[in-house]
């Protein structure tokens, strides 16, 4: 792993993890599968919830890790790792602490929902992802399942059969409620009411 990130995450060092964004996208993408892991040891710490010096180097090196991979294409190299922090989420309270602010585990998914799904027609990719993302919608909270299915209905477009396999899954949370179905089907909710 890169000296800074041995840093930044080993020693949870806040005030030099902006100094991330100054490495060469190319100089850190050969460890960003191993930053990830490491992410995901720290997110799942007891203390974590209560330490906002965890949550804020957590938070920040996501944002640089998410952008190296979109930068330097390597989402299919780093895809695993980006999931299995992602799916590491599941285990935790997702549901938003207050009207306008999510648990730092929501936090996580998010970023990591919009780096995964900007490659929704990546067929390698979206194999690693639908699986996990589909349980995120039986998750409690609205603005996720909400924001999930619309990228669902992305996935679909690069291949409808990844998604399929997961249908009752998807009709069971329709008909409880956790997701609207014109919002899985892309259709404007003023257009859903026609």
């Amino acid at each position: 792993m890169h000296q800074l990130f041995i840093v930044v995450l080993g020693q949870r060092d806040l005030s030099r993890a902006g100094d991330l964004f100054s490495l060469e996208d190319t100089e850190i993408e050969d460890c960003l599968s191993e930053a990830l892991q490491q992410i995901k040891e720290i997110s799942s710490s007891p203390d974590y919830l209560r330490n906002v010096n965890d949550q804020a180097v957590v938070e920040i090196c996501i944002t640089r890790i998410t952008t190296a991979i979109r930068k330097t294409k390597s989402i299919e190299k780093h895809g695993k790792a980006l999931v299995a922090l992602w799916e590491s989420c599941l285990e935790h309270n997702l549901k938003p602490v207050s009207k306008d602010e999510d648990t730092p585990h929501a936090k996580i998914v998010s970023d990591i929902m919009s780096c995964i799904f900007q490659n929704y027609n990546n067929p390698a990719v979206m194999a690693l992802a639908v699986p996990v993302a589909v349980k995120f919608l039986q998750m409690d909270n609205k603005e996720l399942s909400r924001n999930m299915s619309n990228y669902l209905a992305l996935a679909t477009i690069g291949k409808p059969e990844i998604l399929a396999k997961h249908t009752a899954t998807i009709v069971n949370n329709i008909l409880q409620g956790k997701v609207k179905q014109y919002e899985l089907l892309g259709i404007p909710q003023n257009q859903s009411d026609k």
